[in-house]
């Protein structure tokens, strides 16, 4: 089956960015590769996409990054969540336990693994 490029609804992916973040600091390229694996291939987000976002969420002060060296020996930022960046994340993701979006995720079956 072919993965589908579908465009996520407006703060999205900055939620999914987060998410992932918060497991631990990674670089870009790892976030983008986590939430295609994740999502079974249907996110898949483009580096045009992901690197404004990293940017914007830096700049917001809900991510604060490092230059290291990846597993594979080039120089990467990796980013993590700030005090800010883990509230913000609580905070968006209590919304998707609240109606409406607690029922639409029902009804998507959100849960679904």
């Amino acid at each position: 089956m072919a993965p589908i490029k579908s465009d996520l609804p407006q703060g999205t992916l900055d939620l999914l960015i987060l998410k992932v973040i918060a497991i631990g600091p990674v670089h870009g390229y790892a976030i983008a590769q986590r939430l295609e694996q994740v999502s079974r291939g249907v996110v898949q987000v483009p580096e045009g996409s992901l690197y404004p976002a990293l940017h914007r969420l830096e700049n917001r002060g809900l991510l604060a990054a490092d230059w290291k060296e990846t597993e594979t020996g080039r120089e990467a930022k990796f980013y993590r969540l700030t005090r800010k960046g883990l509230k913000q994340l609580e905070a968006e993701t209590a919304d998707w336990q609240r109606p409406p979006l607690a029922s639409l995720c029902a009804v998507l079956n959100c849960a679904r693994q």
